[in-house]
């Protein structure tokens, strides 16, 4: 998206309404007909509607494709991380089956990139799994007890040369990359640049360019995929940026779950000032997302606010306080926050504390996993968007008529009145084809105003 002249000077509604009309707009893409020209503006039309607390013509619905891909399609997990032929073929096949209004290329993932960096954080199939296992996160403690300083002091450098060389056991030479600054006057270029010219830098350097060149060609492809599903099928892609709490981006790969609620008593002071250092830079990886995709919904799962995780009073404290200036920050850019509830927010009055924050009314997007539907019902309708709370195993364990019988359950009890939009409750791996068709259909019949 290229921002107008006058950008600084706008309005968060403003800004926002820019970002919509980009979205919207036809240009840039290819269309195979003018029927999917007018499928897609109607589909990204019926999300600004729903996002501004309008009522669409319809209840939109996503469908949060994982592993479903491969396995439907035949292939492994393996096979859409590393092939790409294959990857392609599978992504059209269930775009193709199932028809679904918003588009999801799953786990789509560089595999080859990912293994010439050494990443550590995580397994997937093919590297330490099985080729038909889903990837896996690894805890582990990434970021020591005793770093917090260096992190807030300079949360991007400490990321460069400690955090990186620990979590891609490829690029330990960044360890020994030097800082910037010094360059800004000419007796510091050399030696800055001379660091490069060291072993163990240079080879990290190159496995970093290595990398980048097997991961462009997987965001090429990618590209590709999106593009036509667009042109062919009139399928928007629903998000477009990412970014995440600044406490679970400390709670999940820097000290991960053991680290990080030890912390939380042991030194909270640390925590709450990391989590506020955290905050621009979450609000950065947001506003950059939206710039190369030109979709200005920022995806944001939420992890460790879970009800399981911690006390109400821990929550307002260390994950809302932080969080809530990540949404005012993507707001004020006219970005939309799309927040994944992973887990539930039932108890210690969660849904209470956002609902009653002050944040603006009609810009914010929120998708429940397990919060019971009703309770963000009575305390979001009028005030922001919702969704969720489609049991993962209802795609595996029930039958297709169980399924539709839910659908239309909740529809009924809480998505009659607009703002509100149909979805999974998390991502989707072991699905039955019939209760897949069960979902779309009655998403269908059901979700017509």
């Amino acid at each position: 998206m290229n921002l107008p002249e006058n950008w600084d000077k706008l309005t968060p509604d403003a800004k926002m309404e820019a970002r919509f009309a980009a979205w919207l707009s036809l240009e840039g893409h290819s269309f195979a007909s003018p029927e999917a020209a007018q499928t897609y503006q109607r589909r990204v039309q019926r999300v600004i509607d729903v996002i501004q607390l309008k009522k669409p013509d319809r209840v939109p619905f996503f469908t949060k494709f994982g592993g479903f891909i491969a396995d439907y399609a035949g292939v492994t997990h393996k096979d859409l991380m590393y092939d790409f032929d294959k990857s392609v073929e599978a992504i059209r096949k269930v775009h193709t089956d199932f028809n679904p209004p918003y588009q999801d290329t799953g786990y789509f993932l560089p595999g080859e990139a990912l293994d010439m960096l050494g990443y550590t954080v995580y397994r997937w199939p093919g590297q330490e799994l099985e080729p038909t296992a889903p990837f896996q996160a690894v805890e582990a403690e990434y970021m020591r007890a005793d770093e917090y300083d260096d992190l807030i002091a300079n949360p991007e450098g400490y990321y460069l040369r400690t955090y990186m060389p620990r979590a891609f056991a490829n690029l330990t030479g960044f360890e020994k990359l030097p800082g910037l600054f010094a360059s800004q006057e000419i007796p510091g270029v050399g030696p800055m640049v001379a660091a490069a010219g060291t072993d163990i830098v240079r080879e990290a350097l190159q496995v970093f360019l290595e990398a980048g060149r097997a991961a462009k060609q997987w965001n090429d492809v990618r590209k590709q995929v999106i593009a036509e599903l667009i042109s062919s099928l009139g399928m928007p892609f629903e998000r477009g940026a990412f970014s995440k709490a600044p406490f679970d981006i400390l709670g999940d790969t820097f000290r991960g779950t053991r680290g990080i609620m030890l912390d939380m008593y042991r030194q909270p002071d640390k925590v709450v000032a990391a989590c506020e250092c955290l905050v621009s830079i979450a609000v950065q990886m947001g506003i950059e997302g939206a710039k190369a995709t030109g979709v200005p919904i920022v995806f944001m799962p939420l992890h460790k606010g879970a009800d399981g995780f911690m006390s109400g009073e821990g929550f307002k404290e260390f994950y809302w306080a932080s969080l809530k200036k990540v949404i005012e920050g993507l707001i004020a850019e006219g970005l939309v926050p799309y927040l994944f509830v992973e887990g539930s927010f039932n108890r210690n009055k969660r849904l209470d504390v956002i609902s009653n924050s002050g944040l603006p009314a009609g810009k914010t997007y929120w998708l429940f996993d397990r919060t019971d539907m009703e309770l963000v019902r009575d305390r979001f309708a009028g005030w922001a968007c919702f969704g969720g709370n489609v049991p993962a195993s209802l795609f595996y364990t029930t039958s297709a008529q169980e399924m539709d019988d839910y659908i239309r359950e909740l529809i009924e009890s809480v998505g009659s009145d607009g703002g509100y939009f149909l979805s999974p409750g998390a991502v989707l791996d072991n699905v039955r084809p019939e209760n897949m068709h069960a979902y779309v259909n009655a998403a269908r019949k059901y979700g017509a105003y």
